[in-house]
């Protein structure tokens, strides 16, 4: 990989823009255990390795254990996590995917049942920052700490 100077170096605004959507996700009560989730799951799919190094420890600050860090990219196929987490997952995994077939009713509908409508628009919210960050990680190939 080639040096690449780094987004906040260039421009800290757009560093800035993006922190703003932090605060407002830490003002909006969207749970932090939830919103690790959200951060590893999109972070899986997008391939941003800084983003999961990062999130994956701060999830086991959280106490997330290493069994649910690790199966998230299989949580279909296990039991490990709850309902309304498996809701905030599929939400995660079609607001990140959007472009291949949008967010269907059935995800939404189902997320918004669980939580009421506030509380989704949080985690889409989420799903959208996390978003944010990894295209920033990526295109600047921010290394490992």
């Amino acid at each position: 990989m080639s040096k690449r100077n780094l987004t906040i170096d260039i421009d800290p605004g757009a560093y800035a823009a993006v922190r703003g959507l932090e605060k407002y996700i830490s003002e909006s009560g969207l749970d932090k255990i939830h919103y690790k989730l959200i951060k590893i799951r999109a972070s899986q799919m997008n391939g941003c390795a800084f983003c999961i190094d990062k999130h994956t420890r701060e999830a086991r600050e959280l106490g997330l254990s290493e069994q649910r860090i690790y199966l998230l990219n299989a949580w279909r196929e296990t039991e490990l996590y709850t309902e309304e987490e498996r809701a905030i997952l599929a939400l995660t995994e079609e607001v990140t995917s959007i472009a291949n077939h949008g967010v269907s009713d059935e995800v939404y509908n189902n997320a918004v049942a669980l939580f009421g409508e506030a509380y989704t628009k949080a985690v889409v919210m989420g799903v959208i920052t996390i978003n944010a960050w990894n295209r920033i990680a990526i295109t600047d190939q921010l290394p490992l700490k």
